[in-house]
């Protein structure tokens, strides 16, 4: 699917590697974070799905436009020292196109178990997050020369640190709602 979407610029090299594990990490963490603060507040499940949803395509959009307008700033700041810019085909639009679908993807997988109503909901999509960092991780070992064992264990790690703080601002917020 990506490659159709970005042409030939998709290499094994890896060059996009950068974008897939920002935007996918970032995915997965704010998506879950909806989820831990949800439930950690014990609000109604389906709650997860609306700000979910609003959550996974604004934040996606906002990364990939991030991504984006970065780009193209050092891009023109380059270019306004009067040094050539060398894109090597990793054009602002590719790099934003590639954060928000690698934020979509993943980040949408907290949300399966509140889909398809797997219960215990909750512990179910931090089976699904727990998963999707360590699968997302390990996949670096595609175009790194580090084991697919660390990277997985090093994304998971941070990955789950970060939603452990989503779920703990929830248990303390639960009164307030």
């Amino acid at each position: 699917m990506l490659e159709t979407l970005l042409g030939d610029e998709v290499h094994p090299s890896g060059k996009y590697i950068a974008e897939v594990i920002y935007g996918a990490n970032d995915g997965i963490v704010t998506t879950f974070a909806v989820v831990a603060g949800v439930a950690g507040a014990a609000l109604d499940p389906t709650i997860v799905l609306i700000l979910g949803a609003a959550n996974l395509f604004a934040d996606g959009f906002s990364m990939g436009m991030s991504n984006f307008l970065s780009r193209r700033s050092e891009a023109d700041y380059e270019a306004a020292r009067g040094n050539e810019v060398d894109h090597d085909g990793k054009t602002p639009g590719r790099t934003a196109l590639v954060t928000f679908l690698a934020f979509v993807v993943a980040g949408a997988l907290p949300l399966v178990p509140y889909v398809l109503v797997i219960e215990p909901l909750f512990r179910v999509s931090i089976l699904f997050t727990g998963i999707a960092f360590f699968v997302v991780g390990a996949s670096r070992s595609f175009v790194t020369r580090r084991s697919w064992v660390v990277n997985g264990g090093e994304m998971f790690a941070v990955g789950m640190l970060a939603a452990t703080v989503a779920f703990v601002v929830g248990t303390l917020l639960k009164g307030i709602a």
